[in-house]
């Protein structure tokens, strides 16, 4: 069974190290977005409320005993209005620069621009020293946040209102504030439009200046490279280019021709099949037939010595000299016509080949031209633009300098205020100060969440640790509450809800109480657990593992309790095998007796039977306890006797589940989980720090141990992302 269990183990996950060592995700895991949604926030604040509290509390705290201590003087704010646009037709005159479709109502006085004068030193320059000899205290930087400008409403009236602990200085300063506007409406209105005006005539030149300089250096550059457009010449250029490659290959499919010809003219064969169109020698040669067809007829009827035979033979052989010099000519003239042919496509191909050059050197230039074409292009479109602002801008203010000017009107004035405004001021301050003090208890508890180096979320899990995620219990009260209450030796069992009686035993069902002690949630997360461990494997079913965690106290062993049973409720047979020796705690969640258990079985001849226990509302549900702790648990777990062990527990049981030490310093897991089918990692939300998990996964996977996954425990939040 040993040989079975390892070559088991070795087929069926560890002979693929590099896909575990990618650990993708499961099709029904879901990935990671990265920062912080409405959901995860809302789960932040719901962690870190008491934070949230305690910081705001404080600050509520200081503010209040600050202004309690230290209580602020009565203030008193007075105003006055200034009319600054008539309410007549008066200034209809300045509709010539308007849009004709501008509403004829609208205001010609940009507000926002107006204020920000009036509030500038250059105005309450003067009024600070005319209200210094009064009141020395007074300054610009003292004047400026006290004294407030706005538009009242959508009217054309402004107003201006000043807050100061003295009722006379306030009514002092909105009569020199008044009196100063008043001022600048009728006299420096004037000399700014004027100033306006030599700025934009100077600014005029300038903008001219440049258009010409950038008008004439396009001029330039057109005329020294013969550049028009450089779209259009690079459309020329492709356009030339695709011309000179069909030229090309049409010349170098000619030599190619013309050379072939000249070839097959230097061969026996290639010569006759060039004379059959030589016309002279065509006719000597069929003279010489007809000669040849004569000879062999009077061959017949004379002797080899008569005359007329004779003479035959003689004018036949004096056409082989004609026919072979024919021959020799023709063939001769052919070589001269296909070399001069050849000569001349030679010629054309250079010449082709010269021109491609050059296009290829324009090409190569074009870029360098076209950037700077396009270059001059936008600077001459931005000198144009700016050209025209400074044109429009001169003529808006010529008309404005030739219409009456309006001077503004005091329509309210200032007046000494007689109530304080204090009591809205403190109102203001505290509710100001309870903003504050909440905004910096939130931010104090992102703070700490950044800082934190727990997995606070499942979400959170997911993105830094790059493993399976197979399962997400939440965090169940009743377990926190039995532990704290230290209710070890009375532990129920989980009273597994109606929907689980159609997975157990006949003999089972009556066990299954009505109602659960533990939520729904918790076990409906066990029971998608149990399901993803079984998906895990396509060709033979997962049957042994090992469920640690990389700290102690991340749950593991309730984890590897309730998971037994929820796999005893889907008709499993199923043994939970206590093999920490450091820190055991699967009798107290039985509440079963730990004196024979894993240790007397390796160190005993103690027969298994003995050691396995069984629940008795669960009778397919089988434990082997820890056991006495022994004083060297390394020598027991890595003997032969453990490893016999184990293949027994294999082969007895559907399923075999061993709850193991924590990673951290120890080698345990390292020695039971070769001969298992895989590590379930328990990761506990807001407990389990990266620091210790990620380096004893790290090991795991440089033992090349198969990690099955991780399982989330003990999320708090309600807005669940798994």
């Amino acid at each position: 069974m040993e040989n079975h269990r390892s070559q088991y183990s070795n087929s069926g996950h560890h002979s693929n190290p590099e896909h575990l060592s990618q650990n993708q995700p499961l099709p029904w895991t879901e990935e990671s977005e990265g920062g912080w949604n409405f959901q995860e926030a809302l789960g932040i604040l719901q962690r870190r409320w008491l934070v949230i509290s305690g910081v705001a509390t404080v600050a509520m705290a200081s503010i209040v005993i600050g202004l309690t201590l230290n209580p602020t003087k009565p203030e008193y704010e007075a105003n006055f209005q200034i009319l600054v646009e008539p309410v007549n037709d008066d200034n209809k005159t300045v509709d010539v620069v308007k849009d004709s479709n501008s509403n004829p109502t609208e205001s010609a006085l940009d507000y926002d621009s107006q204020i920000q004068i009036l509030k500038s030193p250059v105005i309450l320059g003067d009024i600070v020293k005319q209200v210094k000899v009064f009141y020395p205290d007074v300054s610009y930087e003292s004047l400026a946040p006290s004294l407030n400008v706005s538009q009242l409403g959508k009217t054309k009236v402004i107003q201006v209102s000043y807050r100061d602990n003295d009722p006379n200085k306030i009514k002092f300063v909105l009569d020199k504030t008044a009196q100063a506007y008043l001022e600048f409406s009728k006299e420096k209105r004037q000399t700014k439009l004027r100033q306006g005006l030599e700025f934009v005539e100077q600014q005029l030149k300038v903008s001219q200046n440049r258009v010409d300089q950038l008008q004439q250096q396009i001029q330039t550059l057109k005329q020294k490279y013969n550049l028009n457009d450089p779209e259009t010449e690079t459309k020329v250029l492709d356009s030339e280019t695709a011309s000179l490659n069909e030229q090309k290959q049409s010349i170098n499919f000619q030599l190619v021709q013309a050379r072939a010809n000249l070839n097959l003219l230097q061969k026996p064969d290639g010569a006759k099949a060039a004379l059959m169109n030589a016309l002279l020698y065509q006719q000597l040669v069929t003279q010489k037939s007809q000669l040849d067809a004569q000879v062999a007829a009077e061959s017949t009827r004379f002797q080899p010595n008569n005359p007329t035979l004779q003479s035959l033979k003689e004018r036949r052989d004096s056409l082989l000299p004609l026919i072979n010099q024919e021959a020799k000519r023709f063939l001769d003239t052919k070589r001269a016509e296909i070399a001069t042919g050849i000569r001349l496509l030679e010629v054309q191909s250079q010449a082709l080949t010269k021109r491609e050059q050059q296009l290829q050197q324009k090409r190569q230039q074009l870029p360098i031209l076209s950037r700077q074409y396009t270059d001059l292009q936008r600077k001459l479109q931005v000198a144009i633009e700016s050209l025209n602002r400074f044109l429009s801008t001169r003529e808006t203010l010529q008309i404005q300098k030739s219409q009456t000017e309006f001077s503004w009107q005091l329509i309210q004035a200032p007046m000494k205020p007689v109530a304080p405004v204090t009591s809205s001021s403190l109102k203001r301050n505290l509710i100001s100060g309870l903003v504050v003090s909440i905004v910096m208890g939130i931010g104090v508890a992102l703070l700490l969440e950044k800082l934190d180096s727990t997995y606070n979320s499942i979400k959170d899990l997911k993105e830094k640790v790059q493993l399976p995620l197979l399962g997400n219990i939440p965090f169940e009260k009743q377990i926190q509450t039995e532990q704290e209450h230290n209710f070890a030796e009375n532990l129920p069992l989980i009273n597994l809800p109606k929907y689980f009686s159609e997975f157990l035993p006949h003999s089972n069902i009556a066990t299954v109480q009505e109602d659960s002690n533990y939520s729904t949630n918790f076990l409906e997360a066990l029971r998608i657990l149990y399901t993803n461990i079984q998906l895990l494997s396509s060709d033979r079913p997962i049957r042994s593992i090992v469920i640690t965690s990389a700290m102690p106290g991340d749950g593991k062993s309730t984890v590897a309790f309730n998971l037994a049973q929820i796999a005893t409720a889907m008709g499993q047979k199923v043994l939970l095998v206590d093999a920490d020796f450091r820190r055991p705690k699967i009798h107290s969640l039985s509440n079963l007796s730990n004196l024979w258990g894993l240790s007397n079985l390796i160190s005993t001849n103690l027969p298994i039977g003995e050691a396995i226990q069984q629940i008795p509302t669960l009778s397919q549900l089988s434990v082997i306890t820890s056991g006495p702790i022994p004083p060297d648990a390394t020598k027991l777990l890595s003997s032969d006797k453990m490893k016999r062990l184990m293949a027994e527990f294999y082969n007895s049981f559907d399923l075999v589940i061993y709850d193991v030490p924590p990673l951290v310093g120890l080698a345990d897991v390292s020695l039971i989980a070769p001969h298992t089918d895989g590590i379930l990692m328990v990761v506990k939300i807001g407990k389990t720090q990266s620091a210790l998990l990620k380096p004893a996964i790290e090991n795991l996977k440089l033992s090349r141990l198969n990690i099955l996954g991780m399982v989330g425990n003990g999320e708090k939040t309600n807005f669940q992302t798994y």
